[in-house]
């Protein structure tokens, strides 16, 4: 976040500063709700330094090298697959018409609203020994078993790279395209001049100048990879998430599940540093407004059909493979969409994530503006700690949750039942409380990011007039702020449901027993090869994240509309 946006200067320069004690809730609340984001991690390391059982040595000599080795070929090839997918769509849409160009720039954006784990059943259920396909073949060729004919192993490492990048590319295509967007005409004409071709323009010119959106792209998709445990675990590839889970639940060690998840975010950590020094030395500065925009070039022929196809491979594999397997299956059995075990988890899904997203906005709101009336430099500096909870992957999280949350519960239970004589029993880590906390840690990032941009939006002569005619810090927010960014708002809570709905690991460790979500349900039902019964939540998962979809297609509508006018 810009130091400048913390503290807008009024008209005589000086930033505008709260008076007397009054002014010093605001920021004791940012540096609450800091504090709340940053205890998961400080957990899992306390955990894992001060395991009950130290089961270090016999990981780093038995499973950790097996969980390394498989995280990292996994990241490596979704990095390599989603660069490249990502960024030559974008770079096709951007600077060429084609047949069907207009409508496939926006098809590109569709897997975005599914998840990895919705990819790994579907292309399962079409591609296995008793999928269509592989049926096809038999029937085909008279093959009578699997003996007679090679077709690649789906459930492997390289088919849950294809997954995930299928399922994570849009992330670079969506930066991508951004930054190709913005360069200006003027720079492809001098390198054409100077007699650059096509490739060479590209090389040169466009892919120096989007590097830096191509990586941050790709370190998403990494770390959703990382995070990955529905794809990994159906495909029976162990990694370190995996790894977490193992050793929780088979081995009961949360000592060491933490001691693996420091593992993850020491992995995470450095893929961040990564980032951030590929562009340390980088310089790269913007078009002025007199730059223009890029005018497309027309594909006709072979050249146009080619370009085309091209583009629409990752969709066919990111989204429409998924969803027509699914669908085909649920239309199938229509009365799994009538089972009472969906109706559940439909209901637990949009309660506990409705909550936990309106609980998210509303801290990342009075985050943010707590910050804005901060004096000291020290909660600037806590801000971006708070971002760390989107890149801990949920089992992560939910080491991090579950053992602090277990020993207070069980210490207010004694509590209670000493004051009243009735046991209440768990009622943090035996409800859906501890689920709702992480879906609110792990996406607070997502919030805070929108109301910090919402707040940017807001002209500060309004809150110094507001402030000039009496009116409190909160009673400025209330009345003058959140008419103005109501629409930010609504947008980002409808965004930290769509991820809460999709989110699956740590849903899977911190939920109570006998309690599913969509996520939780698709997993389980598929875990035991029954598609009939995940396809109808898959597919709920994959409408509501198709409202994410159409909210950012739109929004880089708009942004697209603005630079051109």
């Amino acid at each position: 976040m810009p130091q400048e946006a913390l503290n807008h200067p009024d008209a005589a320069g000086a930033p505008w500063r709260p008076a007397g004690a009054g002014g010093l809730v605001w920021p004791a609340l940012a540096l609450g709700i800091t504090a709340l984001v940053v205890l998961p991690v400080a957990a899992v390391v306390w955990i894992a330094l001060h395991p009950a059982e130290n089961i270090w040595p016999h990981m780093v000599a038995t499973t950790l090298p097996r969980y390394l080795a498989n995280t990292a070929v996994l990241a490596t090839g979704v990095a390599v697959l989603t660069a490249g997918a990502g960024t030559g769509a974008a770079w096709l849409v951007t600077m060429y018409r084609f047949p069907g160009s207009r409508w496939i720039e926006w098809a590109l954006f569709l897997p975005l609203a599914v998840p990895a784990y919705v990819g790994a059943y579907a292309v399962t259920g079409f591609l296995d020994y008793a999928g269509p396909v592989q049926t096809a073949l038999r029937a085909a060729f008279g093959w009578t078993s699997a003996q007679d004919y090679w077709f690649p192993a789906i459930r492997s490492r390289t088919g849950a790279v294809l997954v995930l990048s299928a399922a994570l590319y849009p992330y670079v295509y969506l930066l991508a395209r951004a930054a190709f967007r913005e360069q200006s005409a003027g720079s492809f004409e001098v390198a054409r001049a100077l007699g650059a071709g096509p490739w060479g323009t590209f090389l040169r010119v466009a892919l120096p100048l989007a590097r830096p959106a191509i990586v941050i792209g790709v370190a998403l998709a990494v770390m959703e990879t990382v995070n990955d445990y529905g794809v990994v675990s159906y495909f029976a590839v162990q990694t370190l998430t995996t790894g977490i889970f193992n050793v929780w639940l088979v081995s009961a060690n949360p000592g060491g599940a933490a001691q693996l998840a420091c593992v993850v975010l020491v992995v995470m950590a450095a893929l961040m540093a990564v980032e951030r020094r590929s562009r340390r030395r980088a310089r790269f500065f913007g078009q002025s407004r007199g730059g223009r925009p890029v005018v497309p070039q027309r594909l006709t022929g072979l050249r146009g059909w080619l370009a085309a196809g091209l583009c629409l491979l990752p969709v066919l594999a990111g989204f429409a493979l998924p969803v027509g397997v699914m669908l085909a299956i649920a239309l199938g059995s229509p009365e799994g969409w009538v089972n009472p075990g969906l109706l559940r988890a439909l209901w637990n899904t949009v309660v506990v994530g409705g909550l936990a997203a309106l609980a998210a906005v509303g801290l990342a709101i009075v985050m943010v503006f707590g910050l804005r009336q901060g004096r000291g430099r020290m909660l600037r500096v806590l801000m971006p700690v708070t971002t760390l909870g989107y890149a801990l992957p949920g089992a992560v999280l939910a080491v991090g949750l579950l053992v602090p949350l277990a020993a207070v519960d069980q210490r207010l239970a004694d509590a209670i039942a000493a004051a009243t004589g009735r046991d209440p029993g768990l009622l943090m880590t035996g409800t859906a409380f501890a689920i709702g906390l992480a879906y609110v840690v792990r996406f607070f990032a997502l919030a805070e990011g929108a109301a910090e941009a919402a707040f940017q939006r807001v002209p500060p002569s309004l809150t110094y007039a507001a402030r000039s005619l009496g009116e409190t810090a909160g009673g400025a927010l209330r009345r003058v702020h959140l008419p103005i960014m109501r629409g930010s708002v609504l947008t980002a809570l409808l965004l930290v449901f769509v991820d809460c709905a999709k989110e699956l690991p740590a849903t899977l460790l911190l939920r109570p027993f006998n309690y599913e979500t969509l996520a939780t349900r698709a997993h389980e039902k598929a875990s035991l090869e029954n598609l009939r019964d995940a396809a109808p939540a898959a597919l709920m998962i994959v409408a509501v994240g198709l409202v994410a979809v159409v909210l950012i297609a739109g929004a880089q509508g708009r942004m697209a509309g603005g630079r051109a006018a």
